[in-house]
């Protein structure tokens, strides 16, 4: 799509390198420009009925110039040569220069396609799309407790091209779905209420293939169940074993964060001038992995043209890197590692993660939940809030238990989490075989930006964190 929509404006890789060049002037360290085009839509259901629909193209350009941490960045919707010039006049404006420098000649990264050019759009016609909904809200409806059922299905497929000074001349091709599903229930007087969903980096057959619709709206009734039941939560100082999978999230922000390049560079990371140390329990280990197939996080080249690839960032507990994009890596004499990420041609990219998560241990659930005699056994997150220069976080979990002499005992709701990721990461003392990633829903935001990520851990236990509860 994007290579000949820019073939119908009579921009070819000669008029492209033209263009580059023109951006690259004297004073300038690196430049590039970054092709886009893109399809979306997505189905709304509720009582029953797909009350809304929504379909989007968009394409456009985004023009960068770079000069030490100064970055000159422009954007137009429009991909016609007179536009483009428009943005690129604006971009090298960091420089006072206007004679432009050599650029490398273009190569095409030795990288294998994760995904193809098919558009995942087309996998189901607008009948079967609506037929997924009402399918969800006919198995919901099954269980008595189920009051209102909703559920969305969503599709995306985005073609960019991205070119730069030293030489990338890549295109890439990028497919995602999602279905979500909420319920509320009502018991006795007792309203609750839960969500579950997931998706990926390929096409609607996937959801069917592997029923998904069902798992997710059978997972959503029970978690919106369990609040049924559940009591207030205790507050204190206990010991907490977080879940496999999406408890994940919370490494994502209270640590994976702290981890972006840019953060430690400019100092204000907890982790900062830390490579080498030994900054969590030896049982840790932690990476972020670009290269899993079909996942949500995963990219066959990142936002800058750079293969993503499975970056160690800490191993048995020492911390062994950091991520980098292409400008925060030349500013510290490194190179990238494939985390240079941006939303759109309309923004810039920085050091993102992709999927991150902690590797498997030699535990056990079972001897975590026996190790416990009175602490919390966190299954399911919802949102939380960090400060990535202190590494503080707080975490509400959605779905929790008590646990008792060493045994799971009543759900409860209102706990939320309380520490700082540095120090959970020393406090950790068992980590589990039983790596889960999320199913997919994960959406990182970062300086007004949001990219999709996945997130991921084996079940572990940190021996004491902050609870907050609503326990009278």
């Amino acid at each position: 799509m994007i290579e000949q929509l820019l073939t119908d404006k009579h921009i070819n890789q000669t008029k492209i390198k033209e263009l580059l060049s023109d951006l690259f002037v004297k004073g300038t360290d690196y430049a590039d420009l970054y092709f886009q085009h893109s399809l979306a839509e997505s189905w709304f259901l509720e009582d029953g009925i797909v009350k809304s629909g929504a379909y989007n193209i968009s394409h456009g350009v985004g023009a960068r110039a770079v000069k030490a941490e100064q970055t000159g960045f422009a954007y137009s919707d429009e991909l016609n040569i007179a536009a483009i010039q428009k943005a690129i006049n604006f971009a090298k404006g960091i420089s006072k220069h206007q004679e432009v420098q050599k650029i490398q000649n273009f190569w095409t990264i030795p990288c294998v396609a994760r995904y193809s050019n098919s558009n995942p759009l087309d996998s189901l016609t607008s009948e079967e799309k609506v037929a997924l909904l009402k399918n969800i809200d006919n198995i919901a409806r099954k269980e008595p407790k189920v009051q209102q059922v909703s559920a969305s299905l969503s599709g995306a497929y985005t073609e960019v091209l991205i070119v730069s000074t030293d030489g990338v001349y890549q295109k890439d091709y990028r497919p995602m779905v999602r279905i979500n599903v909420s319920v509320i229930v009502e018991h006795k007087g007792r309203i609750e209420s839960a969500s579950n969903g997931g998706g990926g980096r390929y096409d609607y057959q996937n959801l069917i293939t592997q029923n998904l619709a069902e798992v997710y709206t059978k997972e959503a009734i029970r978690q919106a169940l369990v609040a049924l039941e559940s009591k207030d939560a205790p507050a204190g100082k206990l010991p907490v074993i977080l879940g496999a999978g999406w408890p994940g999230v919370l490494l994502h922000e209270a640590i994976g964060h702290g981890l972006e390049g840019d953060f430690n560079r400019k100092g204000t990371s907890v982790f900062t001038n830390k490579i080498g140390e030994q900054i969590a329990s030896e049982k840790c280990n932690i990476v972020d992995n670009g290269t899993l197939a079909n996942r949500r996080g995963s990219l066959t080249i990142d936002d800058e043209g750079t293969p993503t690839q499975n970056n160690i960032l800490i191993e048995n507990g020492i911390l062994k890197n950091y991520m980098f994009d292409k400008t925060n890596a030349r500013l510290m004499g490194l190179e990238s590692t494939g985390n240079g990420r941006r939303e759109s041609y309309a923004h810039i990219p920085m050091p993102r993660m992709t999927n991150t998560y902690m590797l498997n241990g030699k535990d056990t659930l079972d001897a975590m939940i026996a190790s416990v005699d009175n602490g919390i056994y966190a299954v399911n997150f919802d949102g939380g809030q960090v400060d990535i220069t202190s590494g503080k976080f707080v975490f509400s979990a959605n779905e929790s238990y008590l646990v008792k002499n060493g045994k799971i005992t009543t759900p409860i709701k209102g706990a939320t989490l309380i520490g700082s990721g540095d120090e959970v990461l020393k406090k950790i003392s068992m980590v589990a075989n039983d790596l889960k990633l999320d199913e997919g829903v994960g959406i990182c935001g970062k300086d007004g930006q949001s990219v999709p990520v996945g997130v991921g851990q084996p079940s572990l236990k940190v021996d004491e964190l902050t609870v907050g509860g609503t326990q009278v």
